[in-house]
């Protein structure tokens, strides 16, 4: 290819081809001449016309090609060609020379392609061109933006030649192809004949490698969202004990388990726990909690059931569930008041730095105060609340003194029955 003073893509058309072909053909693609009709578009059509210039000795604007094609006739050892080429030999050239833009038609037709190199394009359906199974194309105008209902618009062909579909199936390899199939919610595993992003046949693979398998389902919720996923109570408990963390301390280095994280770096956090999913429906059976819990180092884990525990133990002896915020609001603690009788300060977690937000419940469970601060509430809160709740649950205790009274989940009477 270094014999030859021209771009790397024509040194090797002019390497590898037939050698007068190969002349005309660089020469065209340095020098276009005249085009007009409606074969404009078609190479083929063109070196056609060039070659019956040259033979009638009229060459007017073909002049500078042919300069250029005498020049690489001289380093080839070739005399001049005069008959028509085949047109298939003109688009097996071309691809030499632009192997990424053999296109393949499109299943509906109308003079739509795909370029080997994964980008659409097109040619007007007057063409005659339009009706070709394969092409090599020489020049596009490249992506005209957005088109109509903010679709992308496809690039215009200005120039190409049909290719043999023969010689375009030669070119191809059998390839494993495991993709996850938007609209059916399932697993796809097939071969694929393919030239770059051109599928040419598809055939079902009877055997896939669960790597790749974990790895297209990671990747289609990295593309669709958590959506597909469903978080288990214990899974968004554990995601809002951590988002807590990460506000409380933010100097620390606790992961990052919000939606957008999350989804961004599904293909290395979820596809380790993929094994054997191939549905919707399995993947929204999946139990996440590993997979997230696996995002923690086991220092980390460790220091997540010191800091942000799941239950605190009250002074009546209940472990209640403490229910957190990713935002870092303070966790809140819904417990019946009498439970915490003789407890005076407001717990905490975070080693102590962030009070729970309590919310002091009747012995029905309705709402009787929210707080941060007990201490308070028993000076003041708690006479006011006696007032309107001993008289509608008379069973239970109110005491004058409820920093000495017994804490409590039962009625007076079971807590009577208790001390005999």
């Amino acid at each position: 290819m270094l014999r030859f003073p021209a771009h790397p893509r024509l040194a090797h058309l002019l390497q590898a081809a037939e050698p007068a072909l190969a002349s005309d053909v660089a020469a065209l693609l340095e020098e276009r001449g005249p085009r007009s009709g409606a074969s404009a578009a078609d190479f083929a059509e063109q070196v056609t016309a060039f070659r019956q210039a040259r033979q009638a000795g009229a060459l007017g604007g073909w002049a500078a090609a042919e300069r250029l094609a005498a020049q690489w006739r001289r380093l080839l050892g070739v005399a001049p060609a005069d008959a028509p080429p085949d047109p298939y030999a003109v688009g097996a050239a071309l691809a030499l020379a632009y192997p990424e833009r053999r296109a393949w038609a499109r299943p509906q037709g109308g003079g739509r392609f795909l370029l080997a190199g994964g980008q659409g394009a097109a040619l007007p359906e007057s063409s005659p061109l339009a009706q070709a199974p394969a092409l090599a194309v020489a020049h596009l105008d490249g992506l005209a933006g957005t088109g109509s209902a903010g679709r992308r618009a496809e690039a215009r062909i200005l120039l190409a030649a049909p290719l043999d579909p023969a010689d375009l199936e030669a070119a191809a390899e059998w390839t494993p192809c495991t993709e996850w199939d938007s609209r059916s919610g399932r697993l796809l595993a097939q071969e694929e004949l393919r030239v770059g992003a051109l599928v040419l046949a598809a055939r079902p693979l009877p055997r896939s490698d669960p790597a790749a398998e974990a790895d297209a389902v990671a990747h289609a919720v990295a593309a669709e969202g958590l959506g597909l996923l469903r978080f288990s109570p214990e899974a968004q408990a554990l995601r809002a004990r951590v988002g807590s963390l990460r506000a409380w301390q933010p100097g620390e280095d606790w992961p990052d388990l919000s939606d957008a994280a999350l989804q961004a770096a599904a293909p290395v956090w979820l596809a380790p726990f993929l094994g054997g999913v191939r549905s919707r429906e399995a993947l929204e059976r999946l139990d996440l909690l590993p997979a997230l819990t696996a995002l923690l180092s086991w220092e980390q884990q460790s220091r997540l059931d010191t800091l942000a525990p799941t239950h605190l133990t009250v002074p009546s002896g209940s472990r209640v569930r403490l229910e957190y915020s990713p935002d870092g609001a303070p966790p809140v603690l819904a417990v019946k008041l009498q439970e915490l009788f003789g407890l005076a300060d407001t717990p905490s977690v975070c080693g102590g730095q962030v009070p729970v937000l309590l919310h002091l419940l009747s012995p029905a469970r309705r709402p009787v105060q929210v707080t941060q601060d007990l201490r308070s509430f028993w000076a003041h809160g708690y006479f006011e609340a006696r007032k309107d709740l001993r008289g509608r649950y008379p069973k239970h205790p109110w005491p004058d003194d409820p920093a000495s009274h017994v804490p409590t989940a039962k009625t007076k009477r079971a807590l009577e029955g208790g001390r005999r």
